[in-house]
């Protein structure tokens, strides 16, 4: 009687004819009759496997325990490699993947392993998938979950990280400082710019106007010398006299007993006194 097996679309089943591989099946139905046939089914998924945590020693001598996760999957061309070049090929991964890391893990320093994860990932899976393609497994990913150094190491991280973040407060500070410094004085520059700028416009203003001024005044006294020279040549002697007499006829009312008159007045007089002349010869000769 035989029995029917059915394979899923990501099932295969390596089947065997009185013990002899006769091939990989499915999907679908796989009939196997008692005895005569025996098989083995291989999962064709994306596994994860859990690779428990491992203490591992750097370059510089400094322990380390890391574990970390490895995604794989049997290919469906080469799932009878998985069958037949290996007997457990779950098992036989894992062992891979522990030497694997202590190897690389050996070639680092601790700051390099703690820094250098991303890169850590990328030779492992490189390793390992060429190491397990003979067994028609392909390694498409490995992830570091967890890396701890011993408590000691941690705490003198734990300071120098403090240390560092102090350094960079400080640097930062005084970064911040210096900027508000330049920023000030870039500010007073300018402002001593623009204020000096105000003043010399100012100046040159208050200039501009006293010139125009001081011009206006001197053509104001030019026309006022003008209009007294164009004036002063239609007065003769006499009209200078009778004004003189005017003067002191004006000085006469008042309460003084005592004139003084300068020499010049008496050539003040000479007109008048040939004007009456002219008038007495005139009246003689009438």
């Amino acid at each position: 009687m035989a029995i029917i097996n059915f394979m899923r679309d990501y099932q295969r089943i390596a089947l065997f004819k009185w013990g002899k591989f006769t091939g990989m099946k499915g999907p679908g139905p796989v009939f196997l009759i008692p005895i005569i046939h025996s098989g083995t089914r291989v999962d064709l998924r994306t596994e994860v496997i859990d690779i428990p945590r491992q203490t591992n020693i750097t370059r510089d001598n400094a322990p380390i325990d890391i574990d970390f996760l490895i995604y794989m999957r049997v290919m469906a061309e080469y799932a009878s490699r998985a069958v037949l070049e290996v007997e457990n090929y779950r098992a036989a991964v894992i062992g891979l993947a522990t030497t694997t890391l202590r190897a690389v893990v050996g070639d680092l320093d601790l700051d390099a392993v703690l820094s250098q994860r991303e890169r850590i990932n990328s030779v492992l899976r490189e390793k390992l998938d060429s190491e397990t393609a003979r067994w028609g497994i392909k390694v498409s990913n490995v992830e570091i979950r967890e890396i701890e150094p011993p408590k000691d190491i941690q705490d003198a991280m734990n300071r120098q990280m403090s240390a560092e973040r102090l350094r960079r407060a400080v640097v930062r500070e005084a970064e911040g400082t210096k900027e508000a410094a330049v920023t000030v004085a870039e500010g007073e520059k300018a402002s001593a710019i623009l204020k000096a700028e105000g003043q010399r416009q100012a100046e040159i203003l208050s200039a501009e106007g006293d010139k125009q001024a001081a011009i206006l005044r001197a053509e104001g006294y030019s026309t006022a010398l003008d209009k007294i020279f164009t004036v002063a040549k239609g007065i003769d002697s006499n009209t200078l006299s009778l004004q003189y007499f005017e003067t002191l006829k004006h000085m006469g009312q008042g309460q003084s007993t005592k004139w003084i008159f300068p020499m010049e007045f008496t050539s003040l007089l000479k007109p008048l006194a040939g004007m009456v002349n002219g008038m007495n010869g005139d009246g003689e000769k009438k």
